[in-house]
């Protein structure tokens, strides 16, 4: 005030009149409040984040990280200069209750606490990117509650802002939106809904990134890439994006396929149709010939066993075909290929693993081979299953049977020829 009382005392003294002075002098204190107060952040800028940034760098722990990261710090350095101007502007303006000085440090005010909140905000979003690349952590909807916190504490100070225009309590204010409730729930009832509905993901494991989900009614199959407060992202297999709301997977149903995955395996159930007048029963060259197979040898002699003990127990003669109990071409077959699975390595032998005849129809006996696959990534899954088929389908003739299918062009032709 001295100094200021000085300046004063010396533009009088050259002619200048009192007022005039006064307001020179008031303009020549805020000149140099300004200038200290980008001093203060120049320095803080360009040479204490840079030690800063030093420091942590030499750092092995990972908070110091969040907390002095660059761009958290940079909003955090971006308060000196207003801090200091709504510190030492009542000096400039000293007179009591003047406007110009209630203005500055309104403005002053208000951007502290947008500087403030963009801080908070880019604070918020480090820990999301450090905690986000845990492995623990990856698969949780973190950018969600990253979003819902971002939201209130934006809203927060939108209110605390207002309040600092119109010179209210931000309570009073806060008390008089209470009846615009509905009008504010209408408006963010997505976000809302979201939450709400990201919560309930989370709490009861129903989704996480990475999953493979399906839900046709809404076009997607693929998956899960990001679950922020408003959408769920799904890369389709088609690498098509595909947006749904969380809400939507809450009230609605869908497949999630992390069960699969897992899994000891994934299944595979699928059938072949076997042309049912090529089923017979075996002659002892047949079950000759099958006994070279290895993996035949021991069923097909242990089966002969058992029928032989059963016809002989029942005094039943082995040479006659109705009463006697005989091997089938169908029977060995299927045992086969029973056997024939339990030799693959590729196949789970310790979940589900058998072949059954289902219903015949009118186009055959279908025959189904229910097993797991140990490999569940798409590709390696479906060259076992094709493997798998195609070395049934070739060994089908050796069994003196017959694969159904429907009659076609060429299958006339040779009929009529």
């Amino acid at each position: 005030m001295e100094i200021l009382q000085s300046i004063d005392n010396l533009l009088i003294s050259w002619g200048i009149s009192p007022s005039l002075a006064d307001s020179l002098d008031q303009f020549i204190a805020f000149a140099l409040v300004l200038v200290i107060a980008f001093l203060a952040d120049a320095v803080c800028r360009h040479i204490l984040l840079k030690i800063v940034a030093h420091l942590v760098r030499k750092t092995k722990a990972t908070w110091d990280d969040i907390v002095f990261d660059h761009k958290v710090m940079v909003h955090l350095s971006r308060m000196v200069a207003p801090v200091i101007i709504y510190i030492f502007v009542p000096v400039a303006f000293a007179e009591a209750g003047s406007a110009t000085l209630a203005f500055i440090q309104r403005i002053c005010l208000i951007y502290i606490i947008i500087t403030f909140l963009s801080f908070i905000n880019s604070f918020l979003k480090a820990v999301y990117t450090v905690y986000s690349a845990k492995e623990q952590l990856r698969d949780r909807p973190l950018k969600g509650m990253l979003q819902t916190v971002q939201v209130i504490l934006w809203f927060v100070g939108a209110i605390v802002i207002v309040s600092i225009l119109i010179n209210k309590s931000p309570v009073s204010l806060l008390a008089g939106l209470g009846a615009s409730a509905a009008i504010l729930m209408l408006v963010f009832k997505d976000s809302i809904m979201g939450f709400v509905s990201g919560v309930q993901l989370s709490a009861n494991d129903m989704l996480k990134v990475g999953d493979w989900i399906a839900m046709p009614k809404y076009g997607a199959d693929g998956t899960v890439i990001e679950v922020t407060l408003n959408t769920v992202k799904v890369r389709n297999w088609d690498n098509t994006i595909v947006t749904i709301p969380p809400y939507l997977l809450v009230s609605d149903s869908f497949q999630n396929w992390r069960g699969m995955r897992e899994s000891g395996g994934r299944r595979v159930k699928r059938s072949i149709n076997i042309d049912m007048t090529s089923v017979k029963f075996c002659t002892p060259e047949m079950l000759a010939k099958y006994r070279k197979i290895r993996l035949l040898k021991d069923y097909v002699e242990h089966t002969e066993q058992v029928i032989a003990d059963y016809n002989e127990k029942n005094h039943i003669d082995n040479s006659i075909l109705v009463n006697g109990r005989r091997q089938t071409n169908l029977g060995v077959f299927r045992a086969y290929l029973t056997a024939y699975l339990k030799s693959l390595p590729d196949v789970n032998q310790e979940l589900t693993c058998m072949v059954r005849q289902l219903q015949p129809t009118d186009h055959g006996i279908p025959m189904e081979l229910y097993f797991f696959c140990s490999l569940k990534d798409w590709v390696p899954y479906e060259g076992v299953q094709a493997d798998v088929f195609d070395h049934v389908l070739a060994i089908i003739p050796e069994f003196d049977l017959q694969v159904f299918q429907s009659p076609s062009g060429r299958d006339f032709q040779r009929a009529f020829s």
